[in-house]
């Protein structure tokens, strides 16, 4: 159940970038007193790359105020790139979009070590948490995306939760551990609440999502034991 919830608000994909790189058989001639070609070729594979980098992030912030139907040439143009080098690495629309979310998925993931190393165990769940509200609340047609049919998109649920679940078990886990948060709750149920809690109409306050998760955590704390069980609280 969880899975389908997230899916309906969520899209993404495993998507192998292109690289990009040029291929030669031809052994290098080390005599003739140019460039070898294996430096070319390991310079061209660098600007390549340079151009993804750019193209992905153009598309994030076009996406974010546009969705993601906005043109591919007003990408292009923000990257600072040819609209056929688009299309030389992302053929479909769809492998761009895919390419995208699977980028920031990959990010968000990767915050967590990095919170849990620079914050106190409770305060590094919060942090993570209201980055994985910035993942997927202000994505603008993803879910029409999502349930397009398209294949490139198939895959997300599965890496979705493969990324982003261990990354937040680990943080609530340390969570708990430091008595900071109660210890009943699962990580996939977690996941699927700051999820719900991220829909919302097109004209409600952007900044909803981040207050009720907010709230989330705080009730996360209510109940918190240094033992690392959670107190029974009575009721009167």
């Amino acid at each position: 159940m969880a899975k389908v919830e997230l899916c309906s608000v969520l899209c993404g994909t495993l998507f192998r970038l292109s690289r990009g790189g040029v291929v030669n058989d031809k052994p290098e001639d080390q005599g003739d007193g140019l460039e070898p070609q294996g430096s070319i070729d390991r310079r061209v594979r660098a600007d390549a790359q340079r151009n993804i980098d750019a193209l992905l992030q153009a598309a994030l912030e076009v996406f974010a105020t546009a969705g993601v139907d906005a043109p591919v040439r007003e990408i292009a143009e923000k990257a600072g790139v040819g609209i056929g080098t688009v299309y030389r690495h992302f053929p479909q629309r769809a492998d761009l979009v895919a390419a995208v979310f699977r980028h920031e998925i990959d990010a968000c993931a990767d915050a967590a070590a990095l919170l849990a190393a620079e914050h106190h165990p409770a305060a590094a769940l919060a942090r993570w948490m209201q980055q994985y509200v910035a993942l997927i609340a202000t994505k603008r047609g993803l879910a029409a995306a999502l349930h397009s049919g398209n294949p490139a998109f198939a895959a997300l649920p599965t890496y979705f939760q493969q990324r982003l679940l261990p990354a937040l078990r680990t943080l609530l886990d340390a969570a708990v551990a430091a008595g900071e948060v109660r210890a009943d709750v699962d990580a996939d149920d977690l996941l699927s609440a700051v999820a719900n809690l991220c829909r919302q109409a097109p004209d409600e306050d952007p900044d909803r999502a981040r207050r009720m998760v907010a709230l989330l955590m705080d009730g996360l704390r209510y109940g918190a034991s240094p033992s690392g069980d959670t107190l029974c609280v009575s009721e009167t």
